[in-house]
């Protein structure tokens, strides 16, 4: 899945950098196109003509080479890549990554690439652990980064513990496996929901939730980078879509979700139902601005609004895969397992508000997943980029 694939590798200021040669060496075999920048720190580490000789490239530091004064161009260099690979990447680094810092070549280039990144971490134990690297590794994943983890071992400081950059073998692997999923879902139509509704009281007030979207973009961005045409219906968001496979269709209330969804339910292969939809909208919102002077007490008449999964279900046909959410604040697991036989799903996904830095308003989440069959799968607390990975992965386990 390599061959003919444009990889850019960044190369950052850690003594792990002399397995990068062995990786690019590895890369070359597989037909891949390499092409390195270095930070300067990295270059006492491993020099740009070892770099060079092996990549088969002239190895870039600077954003102006020092005798011809030419331009190396990281808008070029980000546009060229199919895939960029920080490797290893320092704390330094992923702190500057994070907080958008670009002070040289290497970070000029990550910030205008538009591929997917990854970055494999590499240093002692306690920089690795302390709580403001965790931070930044964890706010890389939140918008998008792929994590290659370090792995437990004897460190060059001598000490025992985590933070030895992945092998090369590993990595090749990993990278192999990514282009492998991009194709996964390849022509594949597939259909999300997110963020929350809103249903009117009057001009200026509706009744809502704290649905954020990021769990239903998180998963129409993974499966684009799977090769899906994905068509994303959102609430009322303050989030932006980056993959061209995906058709973004704004809607307000639970009425334009249901209508919306359903007319494109039928052309869909997976449909994947993780907005925060308004059981209930007032019967007849005011016209104009209720004043509260005007008001002792304020009764609202409210109506059930179409439940959009149990609908989907008596329409879905056997080719379709329809995957429901069930957020729960009691009796989490009998309340999932009764929605997903009650509306005819085939996957249900459960959180609960239970549990801390889970469900609204994060950028992490702890699920459940459910299938009809009988099987589940359970997360840990993770970046809801990955819990998006693990959901499209669970699909494709149990019907492709």
């Amino acid at each position: 899945m390599l061959e003919g694939k444009n990889i850019l590798i960044g190369i950052t200021g850690s003594i792990a950098a002399y397995k990068i040669p062995f990786l690019i060496r590895l890369l070359i075999k597989k037909g891949a196109c390499v092409q390195a920048i270095l930070t300067p720190t990295a270059c006492n580490f491993v020099t740009p003509l070892t770099i060079s000789t092996l990549s088969r490239r002239r190895a870039i530091v600077d954003m102006f080479e020092k005798e011809s004064g030419e331009w190396n161009s990281h808008v070029e260099l980000g546009n060229w890549a199919d895939l960029m690979l920080i490797a290893p990447t320092s704390a330094n680094t992923i702190s500057k990554m994070a907080s958008g810092q670009a002070d040289n070549l290497l970070l000029c280039t990550f910030m205008a690439a538009r591929c997917p990144v990854f970055f494999a971490p590499a240093m002692d134990v306690d920089m690795y652990q302390h709580p403001s690297t965790q931070a930044n590794i964890r706010k890389l994943q939140e918008i998008g980064l792929h994590l290659i983890a370090p792995q437990t071992g004897e460190l060059a400081s001598g000490l025992t513990g985590t933070g030895r950059l992945e092998e090369p073998e590993v990595i090749i692997s990993v990278l192999d496996d990514f282009f492998k999923k991009k194709t996964t879902l390849k022509d594949r139509k597939v259909l999300i929901t997110a963020g929350p509704t809103r249903e009117p009281i009057d001009p200026v007030r509706y009744i809502s939730n704290h649905s954020s979207g990021l769990m239903g973009f998180a998963l129409a961005e993974k499966a684009a980078e799977m090769g899906a045409k994905v068509t994303l219906i959102s609430g009322p968001v303050k989030l932006e879509t980056t993959h061209p496979e995906i058709r973004r269709i704004n809607v307000e209330t639970a009425q334009q979700m249901a209508e919306t969804t359903l007319h494109y339910f039928s052309e869909s292969n997976i449909i994947i139902m993780a907005a925060a939809i308004s059981d209930f909208s007032p019967v007849e919102p005011s016209p104009e601005k209720i004043k509260k002077h005007e008001q002792e007490t304020l009764v609202l008449n409210l109506k059930p609004t179409m439940d959009i999964l149990a609908e989907m279900g008596r329409r879905k046909k056997n080719d379709q895969i329809l995957v429901g959410f069930a957020l729960e604040t009691n009796n989490e697991k009998d309340n999932a397992l009764f929605k997903l036989r009650n509306k005819n799903a085939d996957i249900i996904v459960l959180n609960s508000t239970r549990d801390k830095g889970a469900t609204f308003g994060f950028a992490t989440n702890r699920v459940t997943i459910f299938h009809k069959n009988g099987d589940r799968a359970q997360s840990e607390l993770l970046p809801k980029t990955e819990i998006a990975q693990m959901i499209l992965d669970f699909i494709i386990q149990h019907h492709f």
